[in-house]
């Protein structure tokens, strides 16, 4: 006999990002004047570990629940948003562990205006967005979804999924 275990559903508010609320997970970047010294604004990028890769993703709406958490340990990543579309990203410390702690998964909702560097390990969901298709400019590794693409799925583990909570579905 197979039980069928129900699915729970836990709901995470969206706050803005800013440089601070973003710092345990990685960095925010906007724009600077042109001619500014390189410091520590500009994205602190880790990408010695392989051949750089530079692409534009075009994603399509897929809604904004997810049970699947991934983390890249050899390198930083950066995403943005052309055309100047908002959109969200839960994110979760860096760690050792084969899964984030539930209690330590954050969500973000990052204007078009800006893009965000992740942390080498830390955990990420996304990009979300209320948009039809959004395209993304992504900086990693060549390899890096092949090698170094490591996810924990939630719903397998916990019988878990999340929702995002936007200003639009809130």
């Amino acid at each position: 006999m197979t039980i069928n275990k129900m699915t729970s559903l836990k709901c995470l508010s969206t706050e803005l990002i800013t440089s601070e609320n973003f710092r345990p997970f990685g960095q925010v970047i906007f724009s600077t004047a042109d001619g500014k010294f390189y410091d520590d604004k500009d994205a602190q990028l880790s990408l010695n570990l392989g051949n750089p890769r530079f692409y534009i993703m075009r994603l399509h709406y897929q809604g904004i629940k997810f049970h699947q958490i991934t983390r890249h340990s050899q390198c930083t990543q950066c995403l943005g948003a052309l055309e100047g579309k908002d959109w969200f990203l839960a994110v979760a410390p860096p760690t050792e562990d084969k899964q984030p702690k539930i209690e330590s998964i954050k969500a973000f909702h990052i204007p078009g205006n800006c893009f965000i560097k992740l942390a080498v390990g830390t955990w990420h969901a996304g990009p979300y967005f209320n948009h039809e298709i959004v395209d993304f400019y992504n900086l990693e590794l060549q390899d890096t979804n092949i090698v170094d693409h490591f996810s924990h799925n939630f719903r397998e583990s916990h019988n878990l999924e999340f929702e995002l909570l936007t200003m639009i579905n809130r």
